[in-house]
C-alpha cells in the first residue's frame, strides 16, 4: 500500500500562485509515475501533469495549463510538486495527487484550489 499526503491548496485571486505538494510513503519501491489530477464540480477528473520514471524522467503537462503550471519532484524521493502560476477561475477544482506502481494506482484525499475573479 502507498499512502499520500497532500498540502498547499487554498483560495487565491485570479493571477495569483499556489504550490501543491505530495509525499508518498509505504510501499513506494515500484512507483513509476507521480502526478496531479483535478476535478471541478460536475466535470470528469482530468490529468494536469505527471512525472514518469526513466533514465531521463518524462514530465507531461496538460495543454490547458501549459506555460502556467510546472510539475517537479523526484520519484526516487517519493515527492511531487505542482507550481501553479497565473491562476484562472477555471482552474478552480479539487486537485488529487496520483501515484502509479507496477500493480496499482493510488489517490490522495484531494486538496481544494479556489480561484476568485
Amino acid at each position: 500500500q502507498v499512502q499520500l499526503e497532500e498540502s498547499g491548496g487554498g483560495l487565491v485571486q485570479a493571477g495569483g500562485s499556489l504550490r501543491l505538494s505530495c509525499a508518498a510513503s509505504g510501499s513506494t519501491f515500484d512507483i513509476n509515475a507521480m502526478g496531479w489530477y483535478r476535478q471541478a464540480p460536475g466535470k470528469q477528473r482530468e490529468v494536469v501533469a505527471s512525472i514518469h520514471k526513466g533514465v531521463i524522467p518524462i514530465n507531461a503537462v496538460a495543454a490547458a495549463v501549459k506555460g502556467r503550471f510546472t510539475i517537479s519532484g523526484d520519484i526516487a524521493k517519493n515527492t511531487v510538486y505542482l507550481q501553479m502560476n497565473s491562476l484562472k477561475p477555471e482552474d478552480t477544482a479539487t486537485y488529487y495527487c496520483n501515484v502509479q506502481t507496477n500493480t496499482a494506482v493510488y489517490w490522495g484525499q484531494g486538496t481544494q484550489v479556489t480561484v476568485s475573479s
